[in-house]
């Protein structure tokens, strides 16, 4: 049965970050967005009465500085009430008291503004091949299944880099690689967006060498030889 859409509500008082990240969510396959509450309790509001239609949300895109209460507080009343719901932190907030909270309070991702669309999308990606790693599994898993489930919330970009290496661009080049059918050289990957050869050929083998991407020759085609690469499907 193929994968439905991941239903997301933006919780956000800032009118034209909502627009932003609703307008982000269109861009993405398999995301899909049921609305925007622009305090915490309109958040709570709107997550109940989703479940009561039938219709729960999946994700919480939450911000923390909320105008009636503090994203933590939201995400402790959604538990409290009995909703499993994923949130994802979408904030400007640095501070590590903050970071070590919303880790208690069962927040799967923390998005630290201002960001890029190809961080946003990193991100989203990650958190939906969470679901789909948890979502085969049966009622009872292993080890490794949890081990792989949670290893997709990792992002390659948090693992150190060569220096020169931007984090926007890393982004669009894995949210690239993630949706090519075939493998792809370092020449598409210039084509399709936009940069040199040289630099698409740094970033690719750089997730190489990290593991994120299977690397080999491309033979039969003409001039010098060059690799090409394929997402590594876990």
């Amino acid at each position: 049965m193929a994968e439905r859409d991941i239903r997301v509500l933006v919780v956000e008082d800032d009118a034209i970050a909502a627009e932003a990240h609703a307008a982000y969510l269109g861009r993405l396959p398999g995301f899909v967005h049921a609305g925007t509450a622009s305090d915490g309790h309109s958040g709570l509001r709107a997550l109940a009465a989703a479940s009561a239609a039938g219709q729960p949300i999946d994700l919480v895109l939450m911000d923390m500085t909320l105008p009636d209460l503090h994203g933590l507080d939201v995400s402790r009343r959604m538990r409290a009430a009995g909703l499993t719901t994923d949130i994802i932190a979408i904030t400007a907030v640095r501070e590590l008291q903050i970071v070590r909270g919303a880790v208690a309070a069962g927040i799967v991702q923390y998005l630290i503004k201002p960001f890029t669309y190809a961080t946003f999308a990193q991100k989203l990606a990650h958190y939906r091949d969470f679901r789909i790693h948890l979502g085969a599994r049966t009622a009872v898993t292993s080890q490794n299944d949890v081990d792989l489930a949670f290893a997709s919330l990792r992002t390659p970009a948090d693992l150190p880099r060569p220096k020169g290496l931007s984090e926007g661009t890393l982004g669009a080049v894995i949210e690239l690689l993630k949706l090519q059918t075939a493998p792809v050289s370092s020449s598409e990957v210039m084509e399709k967006l936009g940069i040199s050869r040289v630099t698409a050929r740094r970033y690719l083998e750089h997730l190489a060498d990290t593991g994120t991407l299977d690397r080999q020759p491309r033979y039969g085609t003409p001039g010098r030889p060059e690799n090409e690469y394929t997402w590594k499907r876990r």
